[in-house]
């Protein structure tokens, strides 16, 4: 017994090295990205920051431009009204209200006395609602003029909090060795991405891990998915795997994919020729729409690129993956 379960050991051994000898090597599912909690965690304080700050700017601004607005409609009502408030005013001083004693002798009869009496209430109540249309055009104008200054100071600090998270970012990347500005990836030709829902005053909702993700056994969140699905019907549609489990980063959370610059596999080597090509216009087309679809940053080729700061120098310690050379990485708000 015990030759022939040697026999048949050996048989079973024998075709597991003949498969392993001919079968291809299996793709990649996941790039080792060369996980550095304190550095992932640094860079999305700083793109998230960065973005928050430009949303909330963008938004104040809006507000601005729309009272400015206000403030030239109400100006223009209030000069409208001038004229008629200044004749209120000489006709006050000259005639002053006339005392129900002077009409009562000026009238002829109890009947024409209550015909004036009543021309006299309506034109009083005419100028008074005068009055107060003008005070009430006035206070308008003057409120509207407060609340830029309140924009005026919410844009300032939006700009100093901006400042603030481009310094977190240059420092982060500093010590990896990167962070200097980059050249990036640009093409006037990268199509645009249909927008994201975001929230009524332009902010983005918060999002969980909820949808299946369709490249990986994980979950995504809608934004994720949505830029996904986008850019794969932009024509981007080579291997990419989404979720998948680290230790730190937006992976586990369903919000980063990692997209090959091959058809099939994530290489082990730096993408060349029509590969690199491929690269370029997949992190062009996500920086080009990083507005649109909630795009926190996004690394190719050792640069990465921030919301308010641009492509900077990235130096990932490892292989292709770890310098994002053989895939553009993806990271959403």
């Amino acid at each position: 017994m015990a030759a022939v379960f040697k026999r048949r050991l050996s048989i079973v051994l024998a075709m597991v090295m003949a498969f392993l000898l001919v079968a291809p090597v299996a793709a990649q599912a996941d790039p080792d990205e060369g996980d550095d909690k304190t550095l992932r965690n640094a860079l999305e304080s700083a793109a998230k920051g960065q973005a928050t700050a430009i949303q909330k700017l963008k938004a104040s601004k809006k507000r601005a431009v729309q009272l400015q607005a206000t403030v030239k409609q109400a100006q223009s009502g209030a000069k409208a009204m001038e004229k008629q408030v200044n004749e209120i005013a000489t006709r006050s001083y000259r005639l002053g209200r006339p005392g129900t004693m002077s009409m009562l002798l000026d009238s002829s009869s109890p009947d024409i006395f209550l015909e004036r009496v009543e021309r006299l209430d309506m034109m009083a109540q005419l100028d008074s609602q005068t009055l107060i249309r003008y005070r009430e055009t006035l206070d308008k104008a003057e409120a509207a003029k407060a609340a830029i200054d309140k924009e005026v100071r919410e844009q300032s600090k939006q700009v100093a909090a901006l400042t603030k998270k481009k310094k977190e970012a240059e420092l982060a990347l500093a010590s990896v060795g990167g962070g200097s500005v980059a050249g990036g990836f640009v093409s006037g030709n990268s199509p645009l991405a249909k927008p994201a829902p975001r929230n009524s005053d332009g902010s983005w909702p918060d999002e969980k891990c909820t949808i299946k993700d369709p490249t990986s056994s994980g979950c995504l969140t809608p934004r994720t998915l949505n830029a996904y699905k986008e850019a794969k019907s932009d024509g981007f549609t080579r291997y990419t795997v989404c979720w998948s489990q680290r230790n730190s980063g937006e992976h586990p959370k369903g919000r980063a994919c990692d997209m090959s610059s091959n058809a099939t596999t994530y290489k082990n080597s730096p993408a060349t020729g029509g590969d690199r090509a491929y690269g370029d216009r997949l992190a062009n087309y996500f920086v080009k729409n990083a507005d649109r679809l909630g795009v926190m940053y996004v690394i190719w080729f050792r640069q990465i690129w921030f919301p308010g700061d641009g492509w900077r120098s990235y130096s990932g310690s490892g292989g292709a993956s770890a310098e994002h050379t053989n895939h553009v990485h993806v990271s959403m708000l």
